[in-house]
């Protein structure tokens, strides 16, 4: 398995053990040069966003990636973390329903991920 994939499996897997909901996982390869996956998902409220956002931050450096972008505030409902090609977009819920990715980006195969045990 590769090292995207797992990333990925371990990103997911922490979003789901931390309550995020809402979670999807865009294939955006052959599609467009911004980034490989997107994974979006909700929190709660600010501080719940706050909290995925720092505890992503951990998961990412723990799997080896130091080289990580980030974007967006928590004031602002939308927090992006960008790490060797997997956009991870962390969004409260009036936010994410304004800009709507998975409408924007619909031609992306959706990712199904199996939640670590």
């Amino acid at each position: 398995m590769s090292t995207k994939n797992l990333i990925l499996e371990d990103i997911y897997t922490f979003l789901d053990d931390k309550k995020a909901w809402n979670v999807s996982i865009l294939d955006l390869r052959g599609i467009t040069l911004v980034s490989d996956f997107f994974i979006i998902a909700n929190g709660s409220n600010k501080p719940h966003l706050k909290s995925l956002n720092e505890g992503l931050l951990k998961v990412i450096k723990e799997n080896g990636f130091n080289e990580i972008g980030r974007s967006g505030t928590i004031e602002s409902g939308w927090m992006i973390i960008d790490v060797d090609g997997i956009m991870i977009h962390l969004f409260e819920e009036d936010c994410r329903n304004y800009y709507n990715l998975e409408e924007l980006w619909s031609d992306a195969k959706r990712l199904e991920i199996e939640v670590k045990k």
